[in-house]
């Protein structure tokens, strides 16, 4: 079983093809409920940036790496790669160790 040290956060960034931004919206919000069900789903948040509606990211946080890696072998996650690839114009996908809450005598340091 994960314990709270191996949890994994992820950033992940798309940005919609001009005029795309809708329907790459829909997609996304269609990852929302299959994603949040997973095992290993902590918190899976999306959000729009405030200055560029084509831009959106997800924060998201799973209970180890390899509930992360388990995520990218979904089904849901398998078509939105396929029905998104012509909405895209950028991806970007970045994991993460959370540092806090996580006190520096509790946690351990590289």
């Amino acid at each position: 079983m994960a314990k709270a040290g191996d949890e994994i956060v992820v950033v992940a960034h798309f940005t919609a093809k001009q005029g795309k931004e809708g329907e790459l919206l829909d997609l996304l919000h269609s990852l929302l409920e299959p994603t949040r069900k997973e095992a290993g789903c902590i918190r899976f948040e999306l959000n729009q940036e405030v200055d560029n509606p084509r831009a959106f990211t997800f924060a998201e946080k799973f209970a180890s790496r390899e509930a992360f890696e388990a995520h990218t072998k979904t089904p849901h996650i398998a078509r939105f790669r396929q029905q998104a690839e012509e909405l895209l114009e950028s991806r970007e996908v970045r994991l993460h160790r959370e540092l806090l809450p996580v006190s520096r005598e509790e946690g351990t340091h590289a």
